[in-house]
């Protein structure tokens, strides 16, 4: 399996089909994010076989120049999120990273870090404007087929949405976090504190996978 492999087997569904002509008409008619080019970005930077962890957001960004296709990252010079902020202040606790001054995660997915969100496209201003467009189904089936990667994969899933693809993870070799969103309307409800980077790291490590370097340098 490849991600090529995967984008030809979805064409042919009548739902990708329906999706794909939602969004045409709704980048022509609207202010949408992430851009069309960035949309399936997350792709390119992290290939099938490379992934070893896989980060599910929820959707993306909404304001001016935040999306570019990976779930919590932001382009370099854009002002961190709220949500990004916390995931930082987290690494730091967990770790001992000191916070970066920018919020591009693309370093993180050259390692194999696969982000993406569960709905992975949005009106300007509009979070959840998305739903039930067709892309609950698209993300379910890109978890199907890293639930098959021969190699174990760290899962985590962040904020009720991203739980709800946790029932489809069902290969004992990989391994599952779940815990509160990091936005702050919830990140002190079992985000704070629950570890996640170092958990990775052992999971990795302990399945003889190289650990990521969680450091963001300028």
């Amino acid at each position: 399996m490849n991600w090529e492999m995967f984008f030809e087997q979805e064409k042919k569904q009548a739902y990708y089909q329906n999706l794909m002509k939602f969004l045409d008409h709704a980048y022509e008619e609207r202010v949408i994010y992430p851009p069309k080019d960035d949309l399936f970005s997350a792709f390119s930077y992290c290939p099938y076989e490379t992934v070893k962890v896989v980060i599910l957001g929820q959707d993306p960004y909404h304001q001016q120049n935040q999306a570019h296709g990976l779930s919590f990252s932001v382009r370099k010079g854009v002002k961190i999120p709220p949500s990004l902020r916390n995931i930082y202040k987290e690494l730091n606790s967990d770790l001992g990273i000191v916070a970066p001054t920018h919020g591009c995660l693309i370093d993180w997915a050259k390692q194999g870090v696969f982000m993406i969100n569960a709905i992975m496209s949005v009106e300007e201003g509009k979070a959840g404007s998305h739903r039930k467009k067709g892309w609950e189904t698209f993300s379910d089936h890109v978890m199907d087929v890293l639930n098959a990667h021969v190699e174990p994969i760290v899962f985590v899933f962040w904020g009720n949405w991203a739980k709800e693809k946790a029932s489809r993870i069902t290969n004992p070799k990989h391994m599952v976090l779940c815990s509160a969103h990091p936005s702050p309307l919830s990140a002190f409800q079992g985000f704070f504190g629950s570890k996640p980077f170092s958990k990775i790291n052992a999971f990795l490590k302990e399945h003889q996978r190289d650990e990521i370097d969680w450091r963001l340098f300028e």
